[in-house]
C-alpha cells in the first residue's frame, strides 16, 4: 500500500471518529508528520474531496455488484428483491466506512462531487421504481421518496453501530426490513391502551 493510500485510510478512520479533526489529527493517526502530510494532499478541503470521491466509487461498486443493471432489465419481482438483498448489506458496509461523508456539508458545495451523486441517485431510483412496476413495494409512493428513506435509514445504521446499540450482523436486514415494511406491528393485539384504560 502506498503511503498516500495509508494516509487516506487514517483520514477515514480519523475523521470518521471525529469529523472535525484536523489535519495535525491526521497525520498523528498515519504516524507520519505535517510535512509528510502536506506533500501529498495540499490541505484539509482537499483530503475530504478525494474521501468523498472514494466513497462516490464505493457506492458505484455497490449498485454493480449488486447486479443492478440486470435486475432492472429483467424486471421481475424475484431479481429486483435479489439485488436489494444484495445491495443493502453493501451500503451498510460502505456507509460505516465511509460515515463522514454521509452528513458532511462541505461534499455538498463541490459541483463534481454533487453532479456524480446524482448519477448515482438516478440510477437507484430506476431501481425503485422498477421494483414498484414489479409489486415488490409501493406504488402509492415517489420512486425517489424509497432513495431517501434509504439514506436516512444508512445514516440511523451508522449511528447505531458507532453507539453499539445494534449487532453488526443484524444492521442490514435490520435497515432493509424497516425500508420494506416499516416498524408497525404484525401483531393485531390492540396496544394503544394500557390495562385499566388510562393513558
Amino acid at each position: 500500500m502506498s503511503t498516500r493510500e495509508q494516509l487516506l485510510d487514517a483520514a477515514l478512520r480519523t475523521l470518521n471518529a471525529d469529523p472535525t479533526a484536523s489535519l495535525a489529527d491526521i497525520a498523528e493517526a498515519a504516524g507520519v508528520g505535517r510535512a509528510t502530510l502536506h506533500r501529498h494532499v495540499a490541505g484539509r478541503d482537499e483530503l475530504v474531496r478525494e474521501l468523498g470521491a472514494r466513497s462516490l466509487d464505493r457506492w458505484e461498486q455497490t449498485q454493480d455488484a449488486s447486479g443492478m443493471a440486470d435486475a432492472i432489465a429483467d424486471g421481475g419481482a424475484g431479481a429486483l428483491t435479489d439485488c436489494l438483498r444484495a445491495m443493502f448489506p453493501r451500503l451498510v458496509v460502505d456507509a460505516e466506512d465511509y460515515g463522514f461523508a454521509l452528513t458532511d456539508g462541505f461534499l455538498m458545495c463541490e459541483a463534481d462531487l454533487v453532479a456524480r451523486s446524482a448519477e448515482l441517485e438516478a440510477r437507484e431510483v430506476e431501481l425503485w421504481r422498477s421494483a414498484q412496476a414489479a409489486g415488490v413495494v409501493r406504488r402509492d409512493l415517489p420512486a425517489r421518496w424509497f432513495l431517501h428513506a434509504g439514506y436516512g435509514l444508512l445514516v440511523a445504521a451508522r449511528d447505531a453501530l458507532r453507539a453499539g446499540d445494534v449487532a453488526r450482523r443484524d444492521v442490514a436486514d435490520l435497515v432493509l426490513d424497516t425500508l420494506l415494511h416499516g416498524i408497525t406491528s404484525t401483531d393485531t393485539t390492540d396496544t394503544t391502551t394500557p390495562k385499566g384504560g388510562a393513558r
